[in-house]
Protein backbone atom coordinates (compact mmCIF):
# COMPACT_ATOMS: atom_id res chain seq x y z
CA UNK A 1 0.00 0.00 0.00
CA UNK A 2 2.72 2.73 1.02
CA UNK A 3 4.34 1.96 -2.63
CA UNK A 4 1.44 2.61 -4.42
CA UNK A 5 0.35 5.90 -2.44
CA UNK A 6 4.11 7.02 -3.38
CA UNK A 7 3.19 6.27 -6.90
CA UNK A 8 0.06 7.96 -7.14
CA UNK A 9 1.65 11.18 -5.31
CA UNK A 10 4.51 10.93 -7.96
CA UNK A 11 2.07 10.36 -10.82
CA UNK A 12 0.20 13.58 -9.55
CA UNK A 13 2.98 15.67 -8.84
CA UNK A 14 4.06 15.24 -12.47
CA UNK A 15 0.85 15.92 -13.45
CA UNK A 16 0.85 18.96 -11.26
CA UNK A 17 4.39 20.50 -13.18
CA UNK A 18 2.14 20.98 -15.95
CA UNK A 19 -0.24 23.43 -14.44
CA UNK A 20 2.85 25.10 -12.93
CA UNK A 21 4.65 26.47 -16.18
CA UNK A 22 1.80 28.37 -17.99
CA UNK A 23 2.48 31.35 -19.29
CA UNK A 24 1.42 34.10 -16.50
CA UNK A 25 -1.37 36.30 -16.64
CA UNK A 26 -0.41 39.44 -15.15
CA UNK A 27 3.19 39.53 -15.07
CA UNK A 28 3.42 42.44 -12.87
CA UNK A 29 1.87 40.07 -10.21
CA UNK A 30 4.64 37.40 -10.81
CA UNK A 31 6.95 39.67 -10.58
CA UNK A 32 6.68 41.42 -7.20
CA UNK A 33 5.68 37.56 -5.70
CA UNK A 34 9.08 36.74 -7.18
CA UNK A 35 10.67 39.02 -5.49
CA UNK A 36 9.15 38.91 -2.42
CA UNK A 37 9.90 35.07 -2.28
CA UNK A 38 13.76 36.15 -2.94
CA UNK A 39 14.15 38.02 0.04
CA UNK A 40 11.73 35.56 2.27
CA UNK A 41 14.30 32.54 1.06
CA UNK A 42 17.52 34.60 0.66
CA UNK A 43 17.73 37.40 3.18
CA UNK A 44 15.55 35.32 6.01
CA UNK A 45 18.06 32.36 5.96
CA UNK A 46 20.98 34.20 5.94
CA UNK A 47 21.64 34.14 9.60
CA UNK A 48 21.13 30.26 9.95
CA UNK A 49 23.13 29.39 6.94
CA UNK A 50 26.33 31.28 8.31
CA UNK A 51 25.82 30.04 11.34
CA UNK A 52 25.55 26.33 10.65
CA UNK A 53 28.53 27.04 8.11
CA UNK A 54 30.57 28.46 9.99
CA UNK A 55 30.42 25.67 13.03
CA UNK A 56 30.40 22.49 10.10
CA UNK A 57 33.86 23.92 8.62
CA UNK A 58 35.07 24.46 12.37
CA UNK A 59 34.24 20.96 13.15
CA UNK A 60 35.56 19.37 10.30
CA UNK A 61 38.97 20.55 10.49
CA UNK A 62 39.45 19.94 14.64
CA UNK A 63 37.93 16.13 13.74
CA UNK A 64 40.65 15.41 10.53
CA UNK A 65 43.01 17.38 12.74
CA UNK A 66 42.57 14.33 15.60
CA UNK A 67 42.41 12.22 12.90
CA UNK A 68 45.61 12.93 10.92
CA UNK A 69 47.67 13.68 14.01
CA UNK A 70 51.02 11.62 14.12
CA UNK A 71 50.84 10.57 10.55
CA UNK A 72 53.32 11.56 7.90
CA UNK A 73 50.21 13.68 6.20
CA UNK A 74 51.25 17.53 5.70
CA UNK A 75 49.20 19.51 7.81
CA UNK A 76 47.88 21.50 4.80
CA UNK A 77 46.14 18.93 3.33
CA UNK A 78 43.84 19.64 6.16
CA UNK A 79 42.60 23.04 4.29
CA UNK A 80 42.62 21.07 1.10
CA UNK A 81 40.28 18.73 2.64
CA UNK A 82 37.92 21.10 4.24
CA UNK A 83 38.17 22.97 0.87
CA UNK A 84 36.63 20.23 -1.52
CA UNK A 85 34.59 18.93 1.54
CA UNK A 86 32.30 22.08 1.61
CA UNK A 87 32.26 22.56 -1.76
CA UNK A 88 31.22 19.18 -2.94
CA UNK A 89 29.19 18.27 0.04
CA UNK A 90 28.75 19.74 3.22
CA UNK A 91 27.50 23.25 1.95
CA UNK A 92 25.19 21.84 -0.50
CA UNK A 93 23.34 19.56 1.11
CA UNK A 94 23.42 20.53 4.88
CA UNK A 95 22.10 24.03 3.62
CA UNK A 96 19.04 22.94 1.85
CA UNK A 97 18.37 20.17 4.54
CA UNK A 98 18.19 23.03 7.06
CA UNK A 99 16.33 25.00 4.37
CA UNK A 100 13.68 21.87 3.63
CA UNK A 101 12.80 22.47 7.32
CA UNK A 102 12.83 26.21 7.39
CA UNK A 103 11.91 27.57 4.39
CA UNK A 104 9.67 23.67 2.75
CA UNK A 105 8.19 23.14 6.39
CA UNK A 106 6.70 27.32 5.78
CA UNK A 107 6.09 26.74 2.20
CA UNK A 108 3.60 23.78 3.10
CA UNK A 109 1.79 25.66 5.69
CA UNK A 110 1.07 28.76 3.82
CA UNK A 111 -0.12 27.19 0.60
CA UNK A 112 -2.07 24.60 3.54
CA UNK A 113 -3.57 27.67 5.28
CA UNK A 114 -4.85 29.00 2.03
CA UNK A 115 -6.29 25.49 1.04
CA UNK A 116 -8.55 25.28 4.09
CA UNK A 117 -9.87 28.73 4.32
CA UNK A 118 -10.60 28.54 0.84
CA UNK A 119 -8.62 31.47 -0.62
CA UNK A 120 -6.90 28.93 -3.26
CA UNK A 121 -10.73 28.30 -4.41
CA UNK A 122 -11.76 32.05 -3.95
CA UNK A 123 -8.66 32.95 -7.05
CA UNK A 124 -9.54 30.45 -9.05
CA UNK A 125 -13.16 31.43 -9.02
CA UNK A 126 -12.12 34.78 -10.72
CA UNK A 127 -9.53 32.49 -13.34
CA UNK A 128 -6.67 33.00 -11.51
CA UNK A 129 -4.20 29.52 -12.37
CA UNK A 130 -3.05 29.00 -8.78
CA UNK A 131 -0.88 26.43 -9.41
CA UNK A 132 1.46 28.88 -11.64
CA UNK A 133 0.82 32.05 -9.42
CA UNK A 134 1.38 30.70 -6.09
CA UNK A 135 3.97 28.02 -7.02
CA UNK A 136 6.12 29.00 -10.06
CA UNK A 137 7.48 32.52 -8.24
CA UNK A 138 8.59 30.01 -5.46
CA UNK A 139 10.18 27.79 -7.70
CA UNK A 140 12.17 30.53 -9.57
CA UNK A 141 13.18 32.11 -6.01
CA UNK A 142 14.22 28.95 -4.51
CA UNK A 143 16.64 28.09 -7.65
CA UNK A 144 18.05 31.55 -7.69
CA UNK A 145 18.66 32.41 -3.95
CA UNK A 146 19.66 28.51 -2.45
CA UNK A 147 22.80 28.66 -5.09
CA UNK A 148 23.79 32.39 -3.74
CA UNK A 149 23.14 31.09 -0.41
CA UNK A 150 25.31 27.45 -0.97
CA UNK A 151 28.21 29.40 -2.44
CA UNK A 152 28.01 31.41 0.77
CA UNK A 153 27.65 29.09 3.54
CA UNK A 154 31.08 26.96 1.69
CA UNK A 155 33.00 30.23 1.62
CA UNK A 156 31.91 30.76 5.44
CA UNK A 157 32.92 27.04 5.91
CA UNK A 158 36.23 27.62 4.88
CA UNK A 159 36.72 30.24 7.18
CA UNK A 160 35.04 28.73 10.53
CA UNK A 161 37.95 26.41 9.78
CA UNK A 162 40.41 28.63 9.64
CA UNK A 163 38.90 30.39 12.95
CA UNK A 164 38.86 26.97 14.60
CA UNK A 165 42.45 25.58 13.36
CA UNK A 166 45.05 28.90 13.09
CA UNK A 167 44.16 30.75 16.82
CA UNK A 168 44.01 27.79 18.65
CA UNK A 169 47.34 27.04 17.30
CA UNK A 170 46.83 23.71 15.51
CA UNK A 171 48.85 24.78 12.31
CA UNK A 172 49.74 28.12 10.72
CA UNK A 173 48.18 30.55 8.59
CA UNK A 174 50.27 29.45 5.81
CA UNK A 175 49.84 25.65 6.23
CA UNK A 176 45.65 25.98 5.82
CA UNK A 177 45.98 28.88 3.12
CA UNK A 178 48.41 26.37 1.36
CA UNK A 179 46.20 23.59 1.39
CA UNK A 180 42.99 25.94 0.18
CA UNK A 181 45.47 26.68 -2.91
CA UNK A 182 46.62 23.24 -3.80
CA UNK A 183 45.00 20.63 -6.41
CA UNK A 184 41.53 23.34 -6.73
CA UNK A 185 39.52 21.42 -9.79
CA UNK A 186 37.83 24.02 -11.22
CA UNK A 187 34.58 20.91 -12.05
CA UNK A 188 33.90 20.40 -8.12
CA UNK A 189 31.95 24.74 -8.34
CA UNK A 190 29.99 23.13 -11.33
CA UNK A 191 29.42 20.20 -9.19
CA UNK A 192 28.12 22.20 -6.30
CA UNK A 193 25.82 24.28 -8.25
CA UNK A 194 24.30 21.55 -9.78
CA UNK A 195 23.29 19.78 -6.89
CA UNK A 196 22.11 23.11 -5.06
CA UNK A 197 19.66 24.15 -8.08
CA UNK A 198 18.53 20.26 -8.16
CA UNK A 199 17.83 20.79 -4.29
CA UNK A 200 16.75 23.92 -4.25
CA UNK A 201 14.02 22.46 -6.74
CA UNK A 202 13.19 19.33 -5.04
CA UNK A 203 12.74 20.66 -1.61
CA UNK A 204 10.19 23.45 -3.04
CA UNK A 205 8.17 21.62 -5.32
CA UNK A 206 8.32 19.17 -2.80
CA UNK A 207 6.61 21.21 0.13
CA UNK A 208 4.62 23.25 -2.09
CA UNK A 209 3.16 19.94 -3.15
CA UNK A 210 2.36 18.81 0.07
CA UNK A 211 0.56 22.50 1.14
CA UNK A 212 -1.63 22.40 -1.97
CA UNK A 213 -3.34 19.83 -1.60
CA UNK A 214 -3.90 19.23 1.85
CA UNK A 215 -6.92 18.17 3.31
CA UNK A 216 -8.75 18.22 6.18
CA UNK A 217 -8.07 20.39 9.13
CA UNK A 218 -5.23 22.18 11.62
CA UNK A 219 -4.23 18.77 12.30
CA UNK A 220 -4.08 16.95 8.70
CA UNK A 221 -1.80 20.72 7.97
CA UNK A 222 0.49 20.05 10.63
CA UNK A 223 1.16 16.17 9.49
CA UNK A 224 1.32 18.31 6.05
CA UNK A 225 4.31 20.64 6.99
CA UNK A 226 6.41 17.36 8.44
CA UNK A 227 5.93 15.51 5.45
CA UNK A 228 7.10 18.11 3.79
CA UNK A 229 10.16 18.27 5.68
CA UNK A 230 10.70 14.34 5.74
CA UNK A 231 9.99 13.81 2.00
CA UNK A 232 12.01 16.73 0.90
CA UNK A 233 15.05 15.66 3.18
CA UNK A 234 14.78 12.05 1.75
CA UNK A 235 14.72 12.90 -1.84
CA UNK A 236 17.50 15.39 -1.37
CA UNK A 237 19.71 12.62 -0.15
CA UNK A 238 19.03 10.14 -2.51
CA UNK A 239 19.02 12.72 -5.12
CA UNK A 240 22.67 13.99 -3.84
CA UNK A 241 24.05 10.24 -3.94
CA UNK A 242 23.00 10.14 -7.73
CA UNK A 243 24.69 13.16 -8.73
CA UNK A 244 27.77 12.19 -7.09
CA UNK A 245 27.63 8.94 -8.98
CA UNK A 246 26.88 10.50 -11.92
CA UNK A 247 29.21 13.83 -12.17
CA UNK A 248 32.34 12.06 -10.88
CA UNK A 249 31.69 8.26 -11.91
Amino acid sequence: MIVIDWLEHFGRWIQWQGQIYKRPENFGMYYKETIRQMYDIGIGSLPIVFLIAIFIGAVTVVQFYYQMEGTLIPPYYIGYIVRDMMIIELAPTFTNLVLAGKVGSNMAAELGGMRQKEHIDAMEVMGVNTSAYLVMPKIIAAVTMIPILVCLAAFVGVIGGYLASVPTGLFTAAEYIQGLRSFFIPFNVTIMFVKAISFAFILTSVSCYQGYFVKGGSIELGQASTRAVVYSDIIILLADYLIAVVLTG
